[in-house]
Parts: structure tokens; sequence; C-alpha cells
């Protein structure tokens, strides 16, 4: 009689650590849409109350992009977070669509990562405000997802303006210590 409680308590604390954990498919529930004219998303970013707009540049070969993917793009509370303060895309290096930038010029993807925003390396985070200025760049992987919930933390409550990430990210790791 007494374990029955226990066991139910036991399952609820499984349900809710797996609900935590949750993973999904970043390019559904990560990236928003596009149709490549990032003028008319910025105009949506706006439309909706963001912060900004966030393209992830990214390479097939990138192993450090696929590591983004399947640890941190992929959890739900990422996810959420993200998608309510920006709009979100994703950004092939190497790709040969047409876009139009922010500025209503068009181009290529690959030319608009390298030539405009000098992607060499990637993944690359690079985050525009809402008149599509860039404000915070952020090339590599994130040591973790809390890492990279403080990036958009920084970005949307416009620490950047203040501070540079590494201080930001320091005075967080003292603050989740110190609990």
């Amino acid at each position: 009689m007494m374990l029955r409680p226990l066991f139910f308590s036991l399952l609820l604390c499984v349900g809710v650590a797996h609900a935590a954990d949750e993973r999904l498919d970043p390019y559904t529930h990560f990236f928003n849409d596009s149709f490549g004219d990032y003028s008319e998303e910025l105009q949506t970013a706006r439309d909706e109350g963001k912060k900004g707009v966030m393209i992830f540049f990214e390479m097939d070969e990138c192993p450090f992009c696929h590591w983004m993917k399947k640890n941190v793009l992929n959890r739900a509370e990422v996810q959420a977070y993200f998608r309510e303060h920006f709009l979100l895309f994703a950004h092939d290096i190497e790709g040969d669509l047409e876009i139009v930038d922010f500025e209503g010029n068009t181009t290529t993807q690959k030319d608009y990562a390298t030539d405009v925003h000098d992607v060499q390396a990637t993944p690359v985070f690079l985050f525009f405000d809402l008149d599509g200025k860039p404000v915070q760049r952020y090339t590599g992987k994130t040591r973790n997802a809390d890492e990279f919930l403080w990036l958009g933390e920084f970005v949307a409550d416009a620490h950047y303006r203040e501070t540079n990430f590494s201080k930001y990210k320091k005075a967080k790791r003292r603050q989740a210590r110190q609990r």
C-alpha cells in the first residue's frame, strides 16, 4: 500500500524529466520557413514583435553544425525561447539559391555568406536587429544548451550594448555555481 504513492511519484518524476529533455527536429521546430527574402522576413519579425532575426550559417560537411543540431537546436526549451524572441533561418554557405538580403539586393546564399558576412568557418550564428544590422556574431558550437540560451538572452535583452558575450557568459556561470 505504501509503495503505490512512491511508484506514482517516481513515474511523475520520470515523465517531467523526459519532457524537459524533449528533442525535436530543428528544421521543423527551431528554424522558420523562408522563401529567401530576408527583407520580407525582417518585416515579419517587426510585425510579430520579435527582437530580431538570427541566421545560422552552416554547411553539410560541418561536424560542429551537426553537433549543434543534434545536441542543442533540437531541445524543446531552446526552440521555445528562440522562437519567442527571434525569427530563425538556416543558411547554406555553399548554396547557389538566390536570396534577397535585408537591403533588398539579390544575391546567392554563397555570396551572401562569404562576400557580405565573411563567413569562413561554420557554424556562425549571426543576430540582426529589427533594422537588419548585425548586432552579435558567434562562431562555433556552444558548450551546451545552457550556453546557447545565454547567447539568446544576451541578444534578446540587448546586453551586447554594454558588454561582450564572454564576460556575460562568465557572469552566468558564476551565478549558476552559486545556486
